[in-house]
């Protein structure tokens, strides 16, 4: 009894505290979501006045080739500041308030924050900034701004790494740098901060404070994280396991069983989205009572407060339930449009037959088709004698041993080549294996995809009278825009990893949008504009059952058989399970 009580007392101050947090994160929220808004009316009247709709990654060179980009990437980087100095350094304002017993003032935790901000303007701390938003929530160390929290390396690029011992051991070597800079720099917005410091001597401070003090560090940290990990499963015990396992066993009507299971699903989900509106607040204020404590070498205890009614929070919270309470009740009446139970997702085999069988071969296009796969994603190039052939990357050393390029190498040369014991095929010997199988998403690729080969793929389309079979697809918007302009006959599609703007406007059928991107914003807005979505390349199960569960057209993945097996089990779920996947796919 005796370690729960001191258990007790160690967390009262941190839930005494989470009114002030949630009136923080509700204002700070506001405010940066106007920010936001204007900020995206800001980039659309420069994108205009530059005859755009939008920037993607096939057109970043218009970032630092215009007046309207710099100004972008000006405001972009202004705006970084900004998001910064809201949603971490007025939650270390806000922690020092708390912690020190002082009346907390939202108004005052704002200004101190937007202050800040001119500590960042040094290379440093543009450095500092981007760390925070890039690298933190990739590496997982330190806290990182809740616009980025969710960020990772995409598919494409970590298959890219793990496809070479020397670039992983590169992007190890890398990581490790990155981690133990993020280590030593724990601390550093907490001097520029509390302290005043400048970003150089608030660097300094922290490297020492976390050298002196490193394994009390991760003791506490690990208490943190257990205690959190704790609570959190305990009301997953009482408020979503033991009330679901009632549900089940109890004999109720089905409507009846059918409302308590959406009820009790919305309620965790509610749960789930406070927790995540509390978790960094409460973390930055254990790391602030941990920078008090390390600097005073003992334990900084809290402050005492005075005690503040919490009438509002009462009533927030009343008007919170009932609007809970009758999204409960549509949802249930509502319950097949909802929580609809099958899935129309088409899967699309990557480079041919993905994982099915040897890359871009008319044996892998087989395979896919055998394996139920809707479509198949090829890559086409020109030889030095100008054919057409089926090759991913820029040569053919990984999947021929064959160091030559495509436009190095003539069209008998190519077909000497073994890919797994296929020969390389032609564009047309592809047309031909998927014609009345599969829809062929056709990849402009490499040195040679420009308008001669925009012209060849359309001409070869036509002589097989595939044009409602095939996508023609690239990472270059002005092909694809090319294509779409002066043969609207024929289906296109733009790949993109990153885009701002009115994306959903630009001049093709099909937007290909990498899997961070791919938000339910994106999707829908794209398919206001009448066009389709496909996401790529989506490997892993969790990924691929989130999207399957989407409004999305399509999802490309080297997964092929998985992605099918998925969505067989997607059609026969129960009640509870097509609940879950909709409100996880929602969060």
């Amino acid at each position: 009894m005796g370690i729960i009580k001191q258990l007790r007392q160690k967390m009262k101050p941190y839930v005494e505290a989470l009114p002030e947090i949630f009136n923080y994160q509700i204002a700070t929220k506001i405010f940066i979501s106007i920010w936001i808004f204007l900020l995206g009316r800001i980039f659309q009247a420069l994108l205009r006045s530059s005859g755009r709709v939008a920037v993607t990654s096939g057109d970043w060179k218009f970032l630092f080739t215009t007046w309207q980009g710099l100004a972008i990437l000006l405001l972009g980087l202004i705006s970084l500041f900004i998001y910064v100095a809201f949603d971490l350094n007025s939650k270390i304002v806000l922690s020092r308030q708390i912690l020190t017993g002082k009346k907390v003032s939202l108004i005052e935790c704002i200004r101190e924050g937007f202050l800040s901000i001119g500590k960042f303007f040094n290379l440093r701390g543009i450095a500092v900034s981007l760390y925070i938003a890039l690298i933190a929530p990739i590496i997982g160390v330190g806290v990182s701004i809740s616009l980025t929290e969710g960020l990772y390396i995409p598919t494409f690029i970590s298959s890219f790494i793990e496809s070479s011992v020397l670039y992983s051991t590169l992007a190890g070597i890398v990581a490790l740098i990155f981690l133990s800079i993020g280590i030593a720099n724990l601390f550093i917005l907490h001097g520029m901060i509390i302290d005043n410091m400048s970003i150089q001597k608030a660097s300094r401070k922290s490297r020492k404070l976390i050298e002196a003090n490193w394994k009390d560090y991760l003791k506490q940290n690990l208490l943190f994280i257990l205690v959190a990990a704790i609570i959190l499963a305990l009301v997953a015990i009482v408020f979503l396991y033991i009330p679901l396992r009632l549900i089940a066993v109890l004999s109720l009507p089905a409507s009846v069983r059918r409302a308590l299971t959406v009820f009790v699903v919305v309620t965790g989900a509610v749960i789930s989205v406070l927790a995540d509106l509390f978790s960094t607040p409460l973390y930055l204020l254990k790391m602030t009572q941990l920078y008090y404590s390390y600097k005073q070498g003992r334990r900084y205890e809290f402050a005492a407060r005075e005690k503040e009614s919490h009438t509002a929070h009462k009533i927030a919270a009343v008007i919170g339930a009932a609007v809970m309470l009758a999204g409960v009740y549509f949802m249930t009446d509502n319950f097949d449009q909802v929580f609809p139970e099958d899935t129309d997702v088409k899967v699309i085999a990557h480079r041919g037959g993905g994982n099915e069988g040897n890359e871009n071969t008319e044996s892998g296009l087989k395979a896919a088709w055998k394996a139920g796969a809707y479509g198949s994603e090829i890559d086409i190039q020109r030889t030095k004698d100008g054919y057409y052939v089926v090759n991913h990357d820029g040569d053919f050393a990984r999947v021929a041993d064959e160091s030559r390029k495509p436009e190095e190498m003539t069209l008998k040369e190519v077909k000497m080549l073994s890919v797994g014991g296929d020969p390389v095929p032609t564009y047309e010997e592809m047309l031909s294996t998927s014609k009345d199988r599969l829809i062929l998403f056709t990849e402009l690729k490499g040195n040679t995809a420009d308008k001669q080969m925009a012209d060849d793929a359309v001409r070869i389309v036509k002589q097989y009278h595939m044009e409602d079979q095939c996508v023609l697809i690239s990472l270059k918007y002005d092909l694809i825009d090319y294509i779409e302009t002066n043969y609207p006959e024929i289906q296109t599609g733009f790949l993109t990893f990153a885009s701002f703007g009115k994306t959903a406007k630009l001049n093709c059928d099909y937007l290909g949008l990498e899997e961070e991107s791919a938000t339910k914003d994106a999707i829908d807005a794209i398919h206001k504009e009448g066009k389709k979505v496909l996401v790529w390349t989506a490997n892993e199960k969790d990924s691929q059952k989130h999207f399957l569960c989407t409004e999305v057209d399509g999802l490309i993945t080297d997964n092929v058989s998985q992605a099918i097996n998925l969505n067989h089990e997607l059609e026969h779920r129960s009640d509870l399970d097509r609940i879950v996947d909709k409100i996880k796919t929602m969060l």
